[in-house]
């Protein structure tokens, strides 16, 4: 590994855990990110749905932090799942279907309250960009 002289004395490396277990499986923080990623969401996102900063989503992720029930908890309930799926240490044998981003959602929550014959025209315009974008 290399060395970096300016660094290594002022800054030296914290001892961080093992990313997989023996047997090959995920870690805690490798699933939650798995599940996050799944979800097309980010750590801010994730953040929002849990009542947590971003900072505490990143150091979850990174195995830096254990968890307590309650969090556990408010893990599970934003990520839509049971405690015991996201506690498993074996992924999923199938992947969800990204869930839409908060952004995402939020516009259209917006083209929602506009007046039908401005969503159609909204979404023909999108449909058409689509189209032009997939050729």
């Amino acid at each position: 590994m290399n060395s970096f002289p300016y660094t290594d004395a002022a800054m030296p490396r914290k001892n961080t855990p093992e990313l997989t277990h023996d047997n090959g499986s995920e870690t805690f923080g490798q699933r939650l990110a798995r599940l996050r990623k799944e979800r097309g969401w980010t750590q801010q996102e994730l953040a929002e749905r849990t009542g947590i900063i971003q900072a505490l989503i990143s150091d979850y992720e990174r195995d830096k932090l254990r968890l307590n029930a309650e969090l556990i908890v408010r893990f599970a309930n934003a990520l839509e799942i049971t405690t015991d799926e996201l506690l498993q240490p074996h992924p999923r044998k199938y992947t969800l279907r990204p869930k839409p981003s908060l952004r995402m959602q939020r516009r259209m929550e917006r083209i929602e309250k506009l007046p039908p014959h401005l969503q159609n025209c909204l979404l023909k315009t999108i449909d058409g960009y689509l189209k032009g974008v997939s050729r």
